[in-house]
């Protein structure tokens, strides 16, 4: 299945997207809905608060007094923390549950209000920022839920900033006209990448690349692009294994193909075919057919270099994924070309430039990392 991470600051709109891919057919799992759940009366949840903050956090009927414990942790660090880690486990294990329970060709959408900040967003295929300027939302916050502007203020400035959201979001949905302008831009984004995001992955199928001669200018959107990818990757496969973003997009300021390179260095590519099946769910789909490059520079001698390619289900992103044996010719000269051409950005017009390269690492003693 397809799993989403939705969010967006305080009055940006992120409820009304829920409710609009719901009318999609999404199956939607709302944090805040099941925060209240898990300390209904009669969970083990609200005897553990108890038990920590004591009986003046209930109300006289036994439910969970929220101003109550509210004022017990706010402007409490510590405290916060406690009750973070009470109520926290308990709603992922919630989660964990109705994602199971979902459908294998569902498309389950997380409503989290603070994804960005607990650093959420790793752990979904695909992260949805609703944004929306400052003063728009101070005036919902004042006309909707009859906080004064300095109430709505310090709400919004208590969360994280709209930089660190947008640096986080695979898509930034601008909320700030009229409900039906909002549902065509949720209906596009339905139609136009999340179903075929959920159909690429059930089927095994990538995006197709690029075109090579297709060239554009620099995108200054490739390294977060390239960012949010491979920490998909590092939460997805666990720790101990190396991601870079490599290829000509991770040179900054370089005209390129749309195509985000990145790179897992593997001891063997036995293990890479190993990974092959936990990719795939992740989103990274193995390319078929046998992949090899041509060696280039002193090392190559005029042969192959093996390797493995895994593309992308996402119809949003350009991206190949290459699999190559840590210490190999081929992964040493994906980080040499990278590092030489962030270095010295005209050794590009180089008429060889593999020997350029090679000339500054060893002038540099430079060392693949």
């Amino acid at each position: 299945m397809l799993r989403v991470g939705l969010t967006g600051g305080i009055g940006a709109g992120k409820s009304a997207v829920a409710r609009r891919l719901a009318e999609r057919g999404a199956v939607i799992i709302d944090a805040d809905l099941l925060a209240r759940e898990v300390v209904e009366p009669g969970t083990d949840g609200l005897a553990e608060i108890v038990e920590v903050f004591g009986t003046g956090v209930l109300t006289p009927e036994g439910a969970l007094d929220r101003p109550a414990l509210g004022a017990r942790v706010f402007g409490d660090e510590a405290a916060r923390r406690r009750l973070e880690k009470i109520i926290h486990p308990r709603v992922r294990q919630r989660t964990a549950e109705l994602t199971r329970s979902a459908a294998p060709d569902s498309i389950v959408v997380n409503d989290v209000p603070l994804l960005v900040e607990t650093g959420l967003a790793s752990s979904y295929h695909l992260v949805i920022v609703v944004m929306a300027d400052r003063e728009v939302r101070v005036e919902r916050l004042t006309r909707l839920r009859g906080m004064s502007p300095a109430e709505a203020a310090a709400r919004i400035d208590a969360q994280t900033d709209d930089a660190s959201r947008r640096a986080a979001a695979d898509v930034a949905l601008t909320n700030e006209d009229d409900l039906e302008n909002l549902h065509a831009r949720v209906d596009a984004l339905w139609r136009d990448r999340l179903v075929e995001f959920e159909r690429n992955i059930r089927c095994g199928r990538s995006v197709p690349r690029s075109p090579e001669s297709h060239i554009v200018p620099p995108d200054p959107e490739w390294p977060f692009a390239a960012a949010r990818l491979i920490a998909r990757l590092r939460h997805g496969l666990g720790d101990g294994h190396d991601v870079q973003h490599v290829g000509p997009t991770a040179v900054p300021g370089r005209p390129a193909r749309d195509l985000i390179d990145l790179m897992i260095g593997v001891r063997t590519l036995d293990e890479a075919d190993g990974l092959a099946g936990r990719l795939g769910e992740l989103g990274f789909p193995a390319r078929p057919g046998e992949w090899s490059e041509r060696a280039r520079g002193p090392a190559g001698a005029g042969g192959t270099w093996p390797k493995r390619v895994h593309g992308y289900a996402d119809p949003g992103y350009r991206v190949d994924l290459h699999l190559r044996v840590v210490g190999s010719p081929g992964w040493r000269f994906a980080l040499l070309m990278r590092d030489y051409l962030r270095a010295v950005p005209e050794g590009a017009e180089h008429a060889d430039l593999a020997r350029a390269a090679d000339d500054w690492a060893a002038s540099t003693g430079w060392q693949p990392s």
